[in-house]
Order: structure tokens, then C-alpha cells, then sequence
């Protein structure tokens, strides 16, 4: 995966035929709902993809630890996405990964998502918005686990600089980059 550190955003259908032909490996799906999601899942699992489900964003996935073994059980998912700490431990509790989602508003906001990092344990945290060179430094190094960035990030030098600032991943819905 490190050798191809972009992670495509989806946040609207017509991207998932995008990324089905793209080279990511891996997908963080925020669009659909729950009376679609088993096609989504199957073509994208068909095509290779890792698919991480955006429990927030997918409509009509519940936030409690019922419906994260349902997402696991039933639709097979790879993992989560989630600013919610219960949801981390419920994706732990059904095996699959969780990404902590976690956004520097401002100074404390940074260092109450650390801490809540360090509580939960999710097994990546994505920090949002990703143009923040100083921010993706400092989250790097007070977390164990892989860091991606996302968000606001709309050119290939963003990316780079991002990746050179200590970022694992970039997740980005722009389909030029995947």
C-alpha cells in the first residue's frame, strides 16, 4: 500500500466507476446508502479495492457497535471511517480496521484528538484539512499509528508536500490523482 499512498474519496456515485479503473488499492466510501451499498462493496472488492465505509456519511448505517458487526458481517467491509471513539472500539470488536477522523480547528483541537487517538487506538487516524505542513509534522509524531491526510488538497505538489511532511496516505476525491 505505501508504494501507492493515494486513497480515493468517494463522495458521489459517479466516482465509484472512476475509481473501479483507477490504480488505488484502497477506497474510503462516502456515498450511497444502505439499500446500495452490497453492489458498491461488490464491484469494488471485485476490482481489488479495499473499501473502508464513512459511517457518518453512507446513509442509513446506525453509529452504535450493531451496526458496525452488521457492516462487517453482512457487507464485508474492510474496515470504517469515524470521528466517533465508541465506533472504534466497536470496529475492534467485529475485526475489521477503524480510521479515527479526527480535524485541527485549532491548537486544542489538535491535542483533544491526540489524546482521544491515544484512548481508542483506532488503527489509522486521517487528519483533515491536509494542507497543513506544521500540523501533519506534529500529529506524526505524537501517534504511533499510520497518518493520513485529506481534505482542501487539490494539487500534485500538495500531495508531495504532504507525503514529505510525514503524511502515510492522502485520501482525495479528485479522480486525476488516483
Amino acid at each position: 500500500m505505501k508504494s501507492y499512498p493515494i486513497i480515493a474519496s468517494i463522495t458521489e456515485a459517479d466516482q465509484i466507476a472512476k475509481a473501479l479503473k483507477s490504480g488505488v488499492q484502497r477506497v474510503n466510501l462516502m456515498t450511497g446508502t444502505i439499500n446500495n451499498l452490497r453492489e458498491i462493496m461488490e464491484q469494488l472488492h471485485d476490482s481489488g479495492k479495499q473499501v473502508f465505509v464513512h459511517i457518518e456519511m453512507v446513509g442509513g448505517i446506525g453509529r452504535d457497535a450493531s451496526s458496525i458487526q452488521y457492516l462487517a458481517e453482512v457487507f464485508q467491509v474492510d474496515g470504517i471511517v469515524t470521528t466517533k471513539s465508541n465506533a472504534v472500539a466497536a470496529a475492534k470488536q467485529a475485526g475489521i480496521r477503524s480510521i479515527q477522523r479526527i480535524f485541527a480547528i485549532d491548537s486544542y483541537a489538535v491535542e483533544t484528538a491526540v489524546r482521544m487517538v491515544k484512548t481508542c487506538d483506532p488503527d489509522e487516524v486521517e487528519l483533515m484539512p491536509g494542507l497543513m505542513p506544521r500540523v501533519i509534522r506534529d500529529v506524526k509524531q505524537k501517534i504511533k499509528q499510520p497518518l493520513i491526510v485529506g481534505g482542501l488538497i487539490r494539487y500534485e505538489e500538495e500531495i508531495g508536500q504532504a507525503l514529505d511532511n510525514g503524511a502515510d496516505f492522502v485520501s482525495i476525491g479528485d479522480s486525476r490523482f488516483w
